[in-house]
């Protein structure tokens, strides 16, 4: 019998069920998939199976032992070398041990399944080890829903003490030039917005005035409309703190698209002093 991933294996008598088991546990812990919509065909969970990882490829690619590709959900690799081959390293030293995996939606243009992937018998998850440890950052991808949102705050832990990739100074929201040099490239940035222009097609968040240099964030309908349900509109959003991430584009001036609302993060209760 194939699964959801195009694999031939049965999962078996009681190790079979541990393994269920191990892979719910991580997900509660480390961000549960029932805090994504139910409805959101990219997050459609597959029946769980054992798997191994047996080699790791470019930009985190799995190679499972039945010969599946995989990449983790939630992740984005990183892309300064050095820090990629951490993250490379990190998951080789896992090579070979038996993993509860459970792949999300359709695979992606390259036949990939994204799988959510936990250490059989242990508390930890792939993705999350790796986001935790500062090796990754968290990213919906081409995806309309993240499909585990806990990872940010697995992320916001690793960034608040710039373990690995958050040790590097990241460009100011203000600071054009230095946003164009990273045209291409994913990136996570912070600010306050300074206005917010709803146009039929799209939303436009600026977080420089009219006129000067600095980061703009297009929204489309969708998801602007997903926003709205959230509670968030041109005027709840208008100078509050945020934190915006994608690849940066550069048109007039510096861009990211943003394609999930979960990846447009309020900040003002985040950093709000404790009484």
């Amino acid at each position: 019998m194939r699964d959801g991933f195009g694999i031939g294996l049965r999962p078996r008598g009681r190790s079979a069920f541990r393994a269920a088991a191990s892979l719910l546990v991580v997900l509660v812990d480390a961000g549960p998939v029932a805090a994504a919509p139910r409805q959101a065909p990219e997050c459609r969970p597959a029946p769980t199976r054992t798997e191994e990882i047996a080699s790791v490829g470019p930009r985190g690619e799995l190679v499972l032992g039945s010969g599946a590709r995989a990449v983790l959900s939630g992740v984005h690799w990183p892309e300064e070398a050095a820090a990629a081959a951490a993250a490379n390293d990190w998951l080789l030293t896992h090579r070979g041990r038996r993993l509860t995996v459970m792949g999300r939606g359709d695979p992606d243009r390259w036949g990939r399944i994204r799988i959510d992937a936990a250490l059989d018998g242990e508390a930890t998850d792939l993705a999350g080890g790796l986001i935790a440890a500062g090796l990754a950052a968290t990213d919906a991808g081409e995806s309309d829903t993240l499909c585990r949102p806990a990872l940010l705050a697995l992320e916001r832990a690793a960034r608040g003490e710039g373990r690995g990739i958050w040790s590097a100074k990241r460009p100011d929201v203000r600071d054009g030039a230095a946003l164009r040099a990273g045209a291409g490239r994913f990136m996570v940035a912070e600010g306050r917005l300074l206005a917010v222009g709803e146009r039929p097609g799209r939303t436009y968040l600026d977080f420089v005035a009219r006129g000067r240099d600095g980061l703009t964030v297009t929204v489309s309908k969708r998801t602007w409309r997903r926003l709205q349900e959230r509670g968030l509109s041109a005027a709840t959003l208008k100078g509050r703190l945020v934190r915006v991430r994608g690849v940066v584009e550069v048109g007039r001036g510096p861009i990211i698209d943003i394609a999930s609302a979960d990846m447009i993060e309020v900040l003002d209760e985040e950093r709000a002093p404790r009484r």
